[in-house]
Protein backbone atom coordinates (compact mmCIF):
# COMPACT_ATOMS: atom_id res chain seq x y z
CA UNK A 1 0.00 0.00 0.00
CA UNK A 2 1.29 3.44 -0.90
CA UNK A 3 1.55 6.02 1.86
CA UNK A 4 -0.05 9.43 2.36
CA UNK A 5 1.36 12.80 3.40
CA UNK A 6 -1.08 15.30 4.88
CA UNK A 7 -0.27 18.96 4.24
CA UNK A 8 -1.88 21.70 6.34
CA UNK A 9 -1.08 25.33 5.34
CA UNK A 10 -1.43 27.78 8.24
CA UNK A 11 -1.25 31.40 9.27
CA UNK A 12 -2.51 32.34 12.73
CA UNK A 13 -4.64 29.21 13.03
CA UNK A 14 -4.17 28.54 16.75
CA UNK A 15 -7.92 28.15 17.15
CA UNK A 16 -8.02 25.38 14.52
CA UNK A 17 -4.64 23.69 14.22
CA UNK A 18 -4.92 21.16 17.05
CA UNK A 19 -8.15 19.64 15.77
CA UNK A 20 -6.90 19.82 12.18
CA UNK A 21 -3.81 17.78 13.07
CA UNK A 22 -5.83 15.32 15.12
CA UNK A 23 -8.11 14.77 12.14
CA UNK A 24 -5.20 13.54 9.96
CA UNK A 25 -3.25 11.43 12.45
CA UNK A 26 -4.19 8.45 10.29
CA UNK A 27 -1.82 9.72 7.57
CA UNK A 28 1.75 8.43 7.36
CA UNK A 29 3.30 11.89 7.46
CA UNK A 30 1.95 15.31 8.46
CA UNK A 31 3.47 18.59 7.26
CA UNK A 32 2.33 21.93 8.66
CA UNK A 33 3.59 24.73 6.42
CA UNK A 34 3.29 28.02 8.25
CA UNK A 35 3.56 31.62 7.06
CA UNK A 36 5.24 32.90 10.25
CA UNK A 37 2.23 32.88 12.55
CA UNK A 38 2.24 35.11 15.63
CA UNK A 39 -0.58 33.49 17.63
CA UNK A 40 0.95 30.24 18.89
CA UNK A 41 0.09 28.07 15.88
CA UNK A 42 3.66 26.77 15.62
CA UNK A 43 3.89 25.89 19.30
CA UNK A 44 0.71 23.83 19.12
CA UNK A 45 1.85 22.02 15.96
CA UNK A 46 5.16 21.12 17.60
CA UNK A 47 3.32 19.37 20.43
CA UNK A 48 2.76 16.53 17.96
CA UNK A 49 6.00 14.56 17.42
CA UNK A 50 4.77 13.14 14.10
CA UNK A 51 4.34 16.62 12.59
CA UNK A 52 7.00 18.26 10.42
CA UNK A 53 6.76 22.04 10.77
CA UNK A 54 8.03 24.09 7.84
CA UNK A 55 8.03 27.89 7.66
CA UNK A 56 7.90 29.69 4.34
CA UNK A 57 7.19 33.27 3.33
CA UNK A 58 3.69 33.58 1.93
CA UNK A 59 3.12 34.84 -1.61
CA UNK A 60 -0.32 33.33 -2.21
CA UNK A 61 -2.09 30.08 -1.40
CA UNK A 62 -1.18 28.23 -4.59
CA UNK A 63 2.49 29.18 -4.38
CA UNK A 64 2.65 28.05 -0.75
CA UNK A 65 1.16 24.66 -1.59
CA UNK A 66 3.34 24.19 -4.67
CA UNK A 67 6.44 24.91 -2.58
CA UNK A 68 5.41 22.27 -0.05
CA UNK A 69 4.19 19.42 -2.26
CA UNK A 70 7.65 18.30 -3.51
CA UNK A 71 8.85 18.09 0.11
CA UNK A 72 6.36 15.37 0.94
CA UNK A 73 7.95 11.97 1.56
CA UNK A 74 5.04 9.91 0.25
CA UNK A 75 3.42 9.64 -3.21
CA UNK A 76 -0.10 10.64 -2.15
CA UNK A 77 -1.04 14.08 -0.79
CA UNK A 78 -4.06 14.77 1.37
CA UNK A 79 -4.26 18.56 1.60
CA UNK A 80 -6.33 20.03 4.40
CA UNK A 81 -7.04 23.66 5.22
CA UNK A 82 -6.95 24.29 8.95
CA UNK A 83 -10.70 24.96 9.04
CA UNK A 84 -11.59 21.65 7.36
CA UNK A 85 -12.22 18.22 8.89
CA UNK A 86 -12.55 14.88 7.08
CA UNK A 87 -15.49 12.76 8.17
CA UNK A 88 -14.71 9.17 9.31
CA UNK A 89 -16.41 7.94 6.13
CA UNK A 90 -14.13 10.10 3.99
CA UNK A 91 -11.04 8.84 5.84
CA UNK A 92 -12.02 5.24 5.10
CA UNK A 93 -12.71 6.07 1.46
CA UNK A 94 -9.32 7.76 1.06
CA UNK A 95 -7.54 4.80 2.63
CA UNK A 96 -9.36 2.39 0.34
CA UNK A 97 -8.51 4.38 -2.80
CA UNK A 98 -4.83 4.44 -1.90
CA UNK A 99 -4.79 0.79 -0.83
CA UNK A 100 -6.39 -0.57 -4.00
CA UNK A 101 -4.74 1.79 -6.48
CA UNK A 102 -6.41 3.98 -9.09
CA UNK A 103 -5.99 5.34 -12.60
CA UNK A 104 -6.80 8.87 -11.38
CA UNK A 105 -4.21 11.55 -10.59
CA UNK A 106 -6.45 13.08 -7.95
CA UNK A 107 -9.97 13.38 -6.60
CA UNK A 108 -12.58 16.07 -6.09
CA UNK A 109 -14.08 16.08 -2.59
CA UNK A 110 -17.37 17.84 -1.86
CA UNK A 111 -17.57 20.07 1.21
CA UNK A 112 -20.36 20.51 3.73
CA UNK A 113 -20.10 24.15 4.75
CA UNK A 114 -20.94 25.67 8.12
CA UNK A 115 -21.35 29.45 8.35
CA UNK A 116 -22.20 31.57 11.38
CA UNK A 117 -23.06 28.44 13.37
CA UNK A 118 -25.39 26.93 10.78
CA UNK A 119 -25.01 24.25 8.15
CA UNK A 120 -25.59 25.82 4.72
CA UNK A 121 -27.36 23.43 2.37
CA UNK A 122 -28.04 25.83 -0.52
CA UNK A 123 -26.98 29.44 -1.32
CA UNK A 124 -24.64 28.25 -4.10
CA UNK A 125 -22.58 26.12 -1.73
CA UNK A 126 -24.35 22.83 -2.42
CA UNK A 127 -21.94 22.10 -5.28
CA UNK A 128 -18.79 23.27 -3.47
CA UNK A 129 -15.93 20.86 -4.11
CA UNK A 130 -12.13 20.94 -4.03
CA UNK A 131 -9.30 18.63 -5.08
CA UNK A 132 -7.74 17.51 -1.80
CA UNK A 133 -6.42 14.02 -2.53
CA UNK A 134 -3.87 13.76 -5.33
CA UNK A 135 -0.60 12.19 -6.45
CA UNK A 136 2.44 14.22 -5.48
CA UNK A 137 4.27 13.81 -8.78
CA UNK A 138 1.29 14.38 -11.07
CA UNK A 139 -0.38 17.50 -9.68
CA UNK A 140 0.35 21.16 -8.99
CA UNK A 141 -1.82 24.19 -8.29
CA UNK A 142 -2.48 26.87 -10.91
CA UNK A 143 -0.33 29.95 -10.48
CA UNK A 144 -3.19 32.22 -9.38
CA UNK A 145 -3.74 34.36 -6.28
CA UNK A 146 -7.28 33.08 -5.64
CA UNK A 147 -9.46 30.13 -6.63
CA UNK A 148 -6.42 28.23 -7.90
CA UNK A 149 -7.21 24.58 -8.48
CA UNK A 150 -5.05 21.56 -9.09
CA UNK A 151 -3.80 20.90 -12.60
CA UNK A 152 -3.14 17.18 -13.15
CA UNK A 153 -1.33 15.06 -15.68
CA UNK A 154 -4.15 12.50 -15.63
CA UNK A 155 -7.88 12.32 -14.99
CA UNK A 156 -9.56 13.58 -11.81
CA UNK A 157 -12.15 11.40 -10.07
CA UNK A 158 -14.76 12.25 -7.42
CA UNK A 159 -15.02 10.78 -3.93
CA UNK A 160 -18.42 10.03 -2.40
CA UNK A 161 -17.91 11.38 1.09
CA UNK A 162 -17.40 14.95 2.24
CA UNK A 163 -15.14 17.33 4.09
CA UNK A 164 -16.69 19.44 6.82
CA UNK A 165 -15.73 23.08 6.29
CA UNK A 166 -16.01 25.63 9.11
CA UNK A 167 -15.83 28.79 7.05
CA UNK A 168 -16.47 31.34 9.80
CA UNK A 169 -14.70 32.30 13.05
CA UNK A 170 -16.23 35.75 13.56
CA UNK A 171 -17.25 38.73 11.45
CA UNK A 172 -13.94 40.57 11.93
CA UNK A 173 -11.86 37.65 10.64
CA UNK A 174 -14.31 37.08 7.79
CA UNK A 175 -14.03 40.71 6.63
CA UNK A 176 -10.22 40.57 6.89
CA UNK A 177 -10.21 37.47 4.71
CA UNK A 178 -12.62 39.13 2.28
CA UNK A 179 -10.29 42.14 2.03
CA UNK A 180 -7.37 39.84 1.26
CA UNK A 181 -9.20 37.74 -1.32
CA UNK A 182 -10.84 40.66 -3.11
CA UNK A 183 -7.43 42.33 -3.42
CA UNK A 184 -5.84 39.19 -4.85
CA UNK A 185 -8.80 38.66 -7.18
CA UNK A 186 -8.61 42.27 -8.34
CA UNK A 187 -4.88 41.98 -9.05
CA UNK A 188 -5.42 38.81 -11.11
CA UNK A 189 -8.20 40.41 -13.16
CA UNK A 190 -6.39 43.73 -13.51
CA UNK A 191 -3.43 41.91 -15.05
CA UNK A 192 -5.72 39.92 -17.34
CA UNK A 193 -7.67 43.02 -18.44
CA UNK A 194 -4.44 44.95 -19.02
CA UNK A 195 -3.38 42.41 -21.64
CA UNK A 196 -6.66 42.80 -23.56
CA UNK A 197 -7.01 46.54 -23.02
CA UNK A 198 -10.37 46.08 -21.31
CA UNK A 199 -11.53 48.73 -18.85
CA UNK A 200 -14.45 48.41 -16.48
CA UNK A 201 -17.14 50.96 -15.76
CA UNK A 202 -20.62 51.45 -14.34
CA UNK A 203 -22.10 48.31 -15.90
CA UNK A 204 -19.44 46.04 -14.47
CA UNK A 205 -19.62 47.68 -11.03
CA UNK A 206 -23.42 47.37 -10.85
CA UNK A 207 -24.39 44.29 -12.81
CA UNK A 208 -21.73 41.87 -11.53
CA UNK A 209 -22.70 42.19 -7.83
CA UNK A 210 -26.41 42.15 -8.66
CA UNK A 211 -25.99 39.04 -10.77
CA UNK A 212 -24.04 37.31 -7.99
CA UNK A 213 -26.78 38.01 -5.44
CA UNK A 214 -29.54 36.75 -7.74
CA UNK A 215 -27.50 33.66 -8.55
CA UNK A 216 -26.92 32.71 -4.92
CA UNK A 217 -30.23 33.75 -3.39
CA UNK A 218 -32.69 32.87 -6.16
CA UNK A 219 -31.19 30.45 -8.67
CA UNK A 220 -29.13 28.55 -6.10
CA UNK A 221 -31.98 28.55 -3.55
CA UNK A 222 -30.33 30.68 -0.88
CA UNK A 223 -33.75 31.66 0.44
CA UNK A 224 -34.15 28.08 1.70
CA UNK A 225 -31.28 28.71 4.13
CA UNK A 226 -33.29 31.46 5.82
CA UNK A 227 -31.50 34.49 7.26
CA UNK A 228 -28.16 32.76 6.83
CA UNK A 229 -28.86 32.32 3.13
CA UNK A 230 -29.61 36.02 2.75
CA UNK A 231 -26.35 36.88 4.54
CA UNK A 232 -24.30 34.44 2.44
CA UNK A 233 -25.80 35.82 -0.77
CA UNK A 234 -25.37 39.42 0.32
CA UNK A 235 -21.73 38.90 1.31
CA UNK A 236 -21.05 37.15 -2.00
CA UNK A 237 -22.40 40.21 -3.83
CA UNK A 238 -20.40 42.51 -1.53
CA UNK A 239 -17.17 40.66 -2.32
CA UNK A 240 -17.81 40.94 -6.06
CA UNK A 241 -18.53 44.67 -5.70
CA UNK A 242 -15.42 45.40 -3.62
CA UNK A 243 -13.27 43.40 -6.03
CA UNK A 244 -14.70 45.40 -8.94
CA UNK A 245 -14.01 48.70 -7.17
CA UNK A 246 -10.40 47.61 -6.62
CA UNK A 247 -10.01 46.72 -10.30
CA UNK A 248 -11.43 50.13 -11.21
CA UNK A 249 -9.02 51.91 -8.87
CA UNK A 250 -6.04 49.91 -10.15
CA UNK A 251 -6.99 50.89 -13.70
CA UNK A 252 -7.01 54.51 -12.56
CA UNK A 253 -3.47 54.30 -11.19
CA UNK A 254 -4.17 53.74 -7.50
CA UNK A 255 -1.80 51.43 -5.66
CA UNK A 256 -3.59 48.75 -3.65
CA UNK A 257 -1.41 46.96 -1.13
CA UNK A 258 -1.70 43.25 -0.46
CA UNK A 259 -3.34 43.16 3.02
CA UNK A 260 -1.43 39.99 3.90
CA UNK A 261 1.82 41.92 3.73
CA UNK A 262 0.75 44.93 5.78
Amino acid sequence: MQKITAIIPTFNEAVNIREAIQSVLWCDEIIVVDSFSTDGTIGIAKEFPQVRVLEHEYEHSAAQKNWTIPQATHPWIFLLDADERPTPELVQEVKEVVRTGTKYSGFWIYRRNNFMGKRIDYSGWQSDKVIRLFKRDECRYQNKHVHAEVEAKGEIGILKHKLIHYTYKDLTSYLKKADRYTTWGAIDRYQKFSKSGRRIGLGYLFLRPLGRFVRHYIWRLGFLDGTHGLVVSGLAAYNVFIRAVKIWRLQNGEKIEDPFKK
